[in-house]
């Protein structure tokens, strides 16, 4: 990667560190948040592209892996992986593939993927690692519809208005 590139990954990792400041917001029906950093999960594919939304997405993940307090609440470490929230992580690795994949496909296709992906690699862990039933663990899902389909539309208007600015194509 050339400088510029891995300045341009650097701060997509750095955004998705500042939105894990934002509080999660518990739903009391399963063990799992919703936060704001899947919006800048959807901003590295957006921005970056497949391959470099990947490898912000990665650093962001490795951070937590070895400690640092960079997800949502001040989470960290290998428990965050094997914990309720560890397959909506999972799922965060290969969102950006996905947003990133097909960039002729319109955005809401490319952003109802993502969240597809992530919500049912998020449920089968869940179903996998505590007492919920993997139907509920699917349905549960429905309660990251609205704040998914808002961070998608505020990534739509960033992507659109950068790309524009900085006459940057993720291609």
């Amino acid at each position: 990667m050339k400088i510029k590139e891995i300045v341009q990954t650097s701060l997509i990792a750095a955004t998705i560190i500042i939105l894990g400041m934002i509080p999660p917001l518990p739903l009391g029906i399963i063990p799992v948040p919703v936060v704001m950093q899947n919006l800048g999960i959807m901003l590295a594919g957006a921005l970056l592209g497949s391959k470099r939304g990947t490898i912000a997405v990665a650093l962001v993940l490795l951070l937590a892996l070895i400690g640092f307090p960079v997800l949502s609440g001040g989470s960290a470490g290998p428990a965050v992986f094997v914990g309720p929230t560890g397959g909506y992580l999972f799922g965060w690795l290969m969102a950006p593939s996905i947003m990133g994949y097909g960039l002729s496909q319109p955005f809401v296709n490319r952003a109802w993927s993502k969240m597809a992906v992530i919500w049912l690699v998020g449920s089968i862990w869940l179903w996998l690692v505590s007492p919920i039933s993997l139907v509920n663990s699917l349905i549960s899902n429905l309660a990251f519809i609205p704040g998914d389909t808002l961070k998608s539309i505020a990534v739509y208007l960033v992507a659109v208005r950068v790309q524009a600015l900085t006459h940057v194509s993720t291609r």
